[in-house]
């Protein structure tokens, strides 16, 4: 079975030159299967693997927009229909001038297996464009994500593809996206698109979810070792919305978060994170948190990262590959106990391997982010039914979810002798539902 895995990871890298974090998604998740295709000789037979690696729809496209003083852009658009075992190719829009195909394939890739986590009948895709929406006009970014969705709109469809938000696409690049797609197709298929606004289709706590996913999946590993997030110190990367909400449900429950950070250096607030203050400085004005900590009196470090500050609990909520091998031996000798990725692949397999080997609580990204699909999930049954469900019941249905995934992933690392390793536990029980379907489904 390892020679096997060594052949369709050979096939994968020569087939896709270049795509560095789409070979490490992949090289993650073949790491945990040997033992899955040892029990399961069928997946083996059927070229499960070779057939998972490979995208069903790669869709590429020229985006061209027109800025305020009447100059003409040309950005790329992408759509990665990854995989459609489960459900419509779900997984959302990133704006980022990071945003190349290998981006968008290792996004698609990992969301197949995250969908797979929520036990939601959703499939895995991702899309985005190299834009960037930073210092852009509201009416730039508004033409360009109707440029954008005149040419994406021909492959979407509530029960073909439904893409959400990700970096740099937030409720209002949802609204223009909408409101073309609207314009184009005249159907208000409010069902396209999740992540909207309250007032026509969105669900209450899908702007929350990501982040309190995340701390709720945390919470419940923490229990396993006795404990919670109570008079814990912790830590949060990025300002964003992930990270914005990682920071008020860790508060609710008792964290005294220490600091955030983004492109350009890091906040220390002893005092413990002003969220009001982040999300005006950060969200409504569009400022750095280097602003937020002159108003705030804190301290700002510039160009460097916040793992260097001491905290019980870190949440990597920015990019990925953010927390590497250096930073993660300074969180062990600070006394990290739990560490829970917010954001996509944030932590570097080095970083990953001194944290497991350390006895730190690790919960992966597509388990422990995977809130934020989940409740674009109930997004979509909001709108099938043509139903709006209170914020209190959304939220507890999102608990369920977190806790189920948890409970799954690490049953499933027993189940194949890594007892706490949510890693194994993820990629196995992720990849093991998803290759199910694809068996009773044939070749296809």
């Amino acid at each position: 079975m390892r020679q096997q895995l060594a052949h369709v990871l050979e096939q994968v890298l020569r087939r896709n030159p270049g795509e560095q974090e789409f070979h490490q998604a992949v090289v993650e998740v073949f790491d945990s299967l040997e033992p899955v295709l040892r029990k399961n000789p069928q997946y083996v037979d059927a070229a499960v693997l070779e057939r998972l690696c490979e995208p069903e729809r790669q869709l590429i496209f020229r985006v061209p927009w027109v800025d305020d003083a009447g100059t003409v852009h040309t950005n790329r658009g992408f759509r990665v229909e990854y995989n459609s075992a489960l459900g419509p190719y779900k997984g959302g829009l990133r704006f980022h001038p990071s945003v190349y195909l290998g981006i968008v394939k290792f996004l698609g890739f990992e969301q197949v297996f995250k969908n797979a986590l929520t036990g939601m009948p959703i499939g895995g895709g991702k899309g985005g464009s190299d834009f960037d929406p930073r210092g852009r006009s509201q009416g730039e970014v508004m033409r360009f994500c109707q440029s954008f969705m005149t040419e994406l709109y021909r492959h979407l469809g509530e029960h073909t593809d439904v893409p959400a938000g990700d970096i740099g696409v937030g409720g209002r690049e949802i609204g223009y996206l909408f409101g073309q797609y609207k314009r184009i197709t005249n159907r208000y298929e409010s069902g396209v698109l999740t992540g909207k606004g309250l007032t026509w289709g969105g669900s209450l706590v899908r702007t929350e979810a990501t982040g309190y996913g995340t701390v709720l999946f945390a919470e419940r590993m923490l229990q396993t070792r006795g404990t919670s997030f109570d008079g814990r110190r912790v830590v949060v990367s990025g300002s964003g919305n992930v990270a914005q909400y990682a920071i008020q449900k860790a508060q609710q429950l008792g964290g005294h978060v220490v600091a955030c950070s983004d492109s350009t250096g890091y906040v220390l607030d002893e005092r413990g994170i002003d969220l009001d203050l982040l999300q005006q400085t950060r969200e409504v004005e569009r400022l750095p948190v280097s602003i937020y900590a002159e108003r705030r009196g804190a301290t700002f470090v510039p160009g460097r990262r916040v793992w260097e500050v001491g905290a019980q609990v870190a949440l990597p909520c920015a990019t990925q590959n953010e927390l590497d091998e250096d930073s993660a031996a300074a969180l062990v000798r600070s006394g990290v106990i739990a560490v829970a990725e917010g954001a996509n692949m944030p932590t570097t397999p080095s970083a990953v391997a001194l944290l497991r080997d350390a006895g730190v609580l690790f919960g992966p990204g597509k388990a422990a982010n995977a809130g934020g699909v989940a409740t674009s999930a109930l997004e979509m049954q909001q709108n099938a039914s043509r139903d709006s469900w209170s914020f209190e019941y959304t939220e507890e249905r999102l608990a369920g979810i977190m806790h189920s995934i948890h409970d799954r992933c690490l049953a499933t690392a027993d189940e194949y002798e890594a007892p706490g390793n949510y890693v194994v536990g993820a990629n196995i029980a992720g990849f093991t539902k998803v290759a199910d379907a694809m068996l009773a489904l044939g070749v296809v």
